[in-house]
C-alpha cells in the first residue's frame, strides 16, 4: 500500500471515557478507525463492530470486519475493563472470572486474531490499558482487580517478546485513578475529579506509544495523578 495509506487503528470500549478520548484524539491525527462496543453507537466516519468479549469468536469476527472494510490492521488498543473492588479473599468465582475475561483473555484473543495483519505492517502496535494496580497493589480491595491486571502487563510484555522479530511493539499503559465513571467509583469521595489524570492524558500517551519507532520500544508506561511513593 501507498505510504500515505492512513493507519488503521481497532479500539476496544470505544464508546466513553478513556476509549473516547483515544477516539477522538486518533481521529483528529488521521487515523481510521475501528471501534469494538457492546453497544454501538454513532461514530462519523469509524467502523462500528458490536463487541462482546465474553463471546469467544467475538474478536476473530472483529478483526475480519476491520479487514474487509479497511485491508490492513496497523495498531490495536485494547481498553475494555472491569473492576469489582474485593479483596483476594472476599472475591467470589464469578466475579473473578469476570475480570479475567474482560481484562486478560479479550485483549489476547484480539492480539492474536490481529497478529498476522499487524505482522504484515513490520510496525504493528499494541497498546494495552493496564493500570497502576498492574504494578503494585495499593489496598485490600484492589487485590482481586491487581491479580488480574498484573496478568495483563505480562501479556503485554509477552506480546512484545512473540512479535519482536516482527516488527511488533507492545507496551502497557498503567494508569491510577482517572476521571472517568470508573476511576470515579473507585476513589474516596474525598478525591476532586479535577485533579485526577483526564481521559484526554492518557489518549495522548497511548498517540505517544504508537508513534515510537520500532528502535524505541516501551513496555509500560506508569501514568499517576499524585505522587505515590509505592511506584
Amino acid at each position: 500500500m501507498p505510504a500515505s495509506t492512513p493507519r488503521v487503528a481497532m479500539i476496544s470500549g470505544a464508546s466513553r471515557g478513556i476509549g473516547a478520548a483515544i477516539r477522538d484524539r486518533l481521529a483528529a491525527s488521521g487515523w481510521q478507525l475501528s471501534l469494538g462496543m457492546r453497544k454501538p453507537v454513532d461514530a462519523g466516519d469509524a467502523l462500528v463492530h458490536a463487541y462482546d468479549t465474553a463471546a469467544e469468536d467475538a474478536e476473530a469476527a472483529w478483526v475480519d470486519a476491520t479487514v474487509a472494510r479497511f485491508g490492513r490492521i496497523d495498531a490495536i488498543i485494547c481498553n475494555a475493563g472491569v473492576l469489582v473492588g474485593k479483596s483476594v479473599v472476599e472475591v467470589r468465582d464469578a466475579e473473578m472470572e469476570e475480570m479475567l475475561a474482560v481484562n486478560l483473555r479479550a485483549p489476547q484473543r484480539l492480539a492474536r486474531a490481529a497478529w498476522p495483519h499487524l505482522a504484515k505492517t513490520g510496525q504493528g502496535r499494541v497498546v494495552i490499558i493496564s493500570s497502576l494496580s498492574g504494578i503494585r497493589v495499593a489496598s485490600a480491595d484492589s487485590g482481586a482487580y491487581a491479580m488480574t491486571k498484573h496478568a495483563v502487563t505480562a501479556l503485554a510484555h509477552g506480546l512484545r517478546h512473540a512479535g519482536w522479530d516482527q516488527g511488533i511493539r507492545a507496551t502497557a499503559i498503567c494508569p491510577g485513578y482517572v476521571a472517568t465513571d470508573m476511576g470515579k467509583s473507585a476513589a474516596s469521595d474525598t478525591v476532586d475529579p479535577s485533579i485526577m489524570t483526564q481521559p484526554a492524558d492518557i489518549a495522548q500517551t497511548v498517540q505517544f506509544a504508537l508513534d515510537l519507532p520500532n528502535t524505541a520500544s516501551v513496555a509500560e508506561i506508569a501514568v499517576n495523578w499524585q505522587a505515590e511513593g509505592r511506584l
